[in-house]
């Protein structure tokens, strides 16, 4: 269980201990003082003890960077902005395959679907869906249809 605390107050607690061992006293005594077991101030003197791999030094963060900065982040929201059409699609809606291969037609970098996802994410945009429509699409007649037509048929059934 996470003892109570910031992580600034927790690691301030164990650089006192440290302090306090280095001075002599032993892990029972700095213990009682400080509050913990004496097992953890044993943990603690063991750990600052310890010599460091290369692999944790040079440990680098679970994710990785984007290799878009921010200009081309910009370059490439302003072309997405001017629509699929203008980049040679016949339809004029975005995919996650056809941003990708922007971004590699525009600054030469690749990336997968996944990765396109989470730039866009990043970028703020959100996934929208088509809405497909027939081209005899009238707004005027299905009002009418709604509000004349359909009571008269529900009225039937």
């Amino acid at each position: 269980m996470r003892p109570i605390g910031t992580s600034h107050q927790l690691a301030a607690r164990r650089e006192r201990a440290l302090v306090l061992v280095r001075q002599g006293h032993t892990p029972a005594q700095v213990a009682q003082v400080i509050g913990v077991t004496p097992r953890s101030v044993q943990r603690w003197r063991r750990e600052t003890l310890r010599p460091r791999n290369k692999r944790e030094q040079n440990s680098k963060p679970p994710y990785r960077p984007c290799r878009l900065t921010p200009q081309p982040l910009q370059q490439l929201e302003q072309a997405l902005l001017k629509g699929a059409c203008a980049h040679g699609y016949t339809e004029d809606y975005w995919t996650l395959g056809r941003i990708a291969q922007l971004i590699r037609r525009l600054f030469g970098i690749r990336y997968r679907r996944s990765g396109v996802w989470y730039l866009l994410r990043r970028m703020g945009w959100s996934c929208q869906k088509p809405q497909r429509r027939s081209f005899q699409h009238n707004e005027a007649e299905i009002a009418h249809w709604k509000r004349y037509l359909w009571p008269k048929i529900k009225k039937v059934v």
